[in-house]
Formats: structure tokens, C-alpha cells, sequence
């Protein structure tokens, strides 16, 4: 069981519940390592402003975090947990990027749903996990807005998805021809094309590392903060 870092003591305020509340994260945990929990829920918003009445989760506000969790020598890892529907394209790689790029022992797990950009963000830790019940549904890039219908509208589309399928085969056990095939599938989603993955699934093909829940992965960044210490 994770114990919340009682901020009330120490600053006569709740800070964590603060913490919880603004930024979707629990800067500090209380067990036997320092580890930062972070949340993707909802749509993750870039550079427009989603409606109100959606839960989202800014990248203004992550960046930050995960910049914190590098810098600081308290915080021992990382723990992504995600259910998301995905949104901005941009953003979400930006994210996945930089998560990738903690030097810190670092873990993701899904739950609910990892689908569309959330799929680069779940693949970015060290190791990643989902539950049985979990789904991540695999699509190419789409567009909501007005767009010209030039060849150089598509060429940027292919680019964008090129940049995604290379960066998920990067950082996982799926190959990018697999990845582009279940992307491009037709018949098992209505009005669309592309492929559903529940979580045995998504460990079948190579696109998360095992099946797992939370302990699971704490049990993992345990392993691996232990291990830096010995060494």
C-alpha cells in the first residue's frame, strides 16, 4: 500500500491533496523509496483548450513534473499510470519523449485504456504494464479541424504517423511493420480502421512488457532501485 507524504505536517497545509487535485500526481510516496506518481487521464491537451467538461491532462503542467523528477535527488523513480483516450498529437510524443528519457528507474501501467497518442506514452518507461481488462486501440493520425487537400497535407500526415509507429517499435517488442498493420485494419472497428487491444492481447503482440497491476509495477521499481544502489 502506497502512504501519501504528509505535507500537513511539516507545512501546516495539505499540500499533497493540493497536489492531487491541480496537477494529477502524488509528488512523494512513503514506503521504503521515494517514488513520483503521475496520472494521464482523460484527453491530453496541447496547444488548444479542451471543453470543460472533459477531464484532461495538460502538458503544461506535466513537463514540469517530469523535468522535477529528474533534477531531484529525493525522488528514486517513476510511475506512470494512464487511462486515457489520447488527443493532441504533438504533446503526447513530446511526453513520451521526455519520459524516455528519465535516467531514473521508471514504469508504466495502464488502466481503463491506453488508446491512440496515450499508446506512445505507455510504452515510454523502462518496463510497462496493463491490466486484463485494459484496452489500447491502435489507429493512424487523425484530424479534427479544416486541412487543404494537397499531396503536402498527407505527405505530413505520413510523417506524423512515421514518427509515432518508429517511436512505439523503439520502445517496445512490436516490430513497425506489425504496428502499421494493426493500425491499418478494417472490419473491427465501426466507421474507422485500425485495431483494439485488451491487455493479454497487447502483451501477445509485443507492445507492453507483461501483465500486471500495481504492485506489480512498484515491485519492479523497487527491483530496480535497489540494483542502482548495490552497484
Amino acid at each position: 500500500m502506497i502512504q501519501l507524504y504528509n505535507e500537513e505536517e511539516h507545512t501546516g497545509g495539505n499540500q499533497t491533496d493540493d497536489e492531487i487535485y491541480d496537477m494529477g500526481s502524488i509528488m512523494q510516496t512513503k514506503g521504503k523509496h521515494a517514488i513520483h506518481c503521475l496520472t494521464v487521464i482523460g484527453q491530453i491537451e496541447g496547444h488548444m483548450v479542451a471543453p470543460q467538461s472533459q477531464k484532461t491532462t495538460k502538458y503544461e503542467h506535466v513537463i514540469p513534473q517530469l523535468i522535477a523528477i529528474q533534477e531531484d535527488p529525493a525522488i528514486e523513480g517513476l510511475l506512470v499510470i494512464l487511462n486515457t483516450v489520447g488527443g493532441d498529437v504533438e504533446a503526447g510524443l513530446a511526453l513520451a519523449e521526455l519520459i524516455s528519457g528519465i535516467q531514473k528507474p521508471s514504469a508504466t501501467l495502464v488502466l481503463g485504456g491506453g488508446h491512440s497518442i496515450g499508446i506512445p506514452l505507455a510504452v515510454s518507461a523502462q518496463r510497462s504494464f496493463i491490466v486484463p481488462t485494459a484496452t489500447m486501440t491502435i489507429h493512424p493520425v487523425r484530424h479534427s479541424g479544416l486541412v487543404l487537400g494537397v499531396p503536402q497535407t498527407m505527405r505530413y500526415f505520413e510523417q506524423m504517423q512515421e514518427r509515432i509507429t518508429g517511436f512505439v517499435a523503439q520502445h517496445s517488442n512490436i516490430s513497425e511493420e506489425r504496428f502499421t498493420e494493426l493500425m491499418m485494419r478494417t472490419g473491427e472497428l465501426v466507421m474507422d480502421v485500425g485495431t483494439v487491444l485488451d491487455g493479454e492481447k497487447a502483451v501477445q503482440e509485443g507492445l507492453i512488457d507483461q501483465l500486471g497491476s500495481i504492485s506489480d509495477a512498484m515491485e519492479f521499481l523497487y527491483h530496480q532501485i535497489e540494483s542502482t544502489e548495490n552497484k
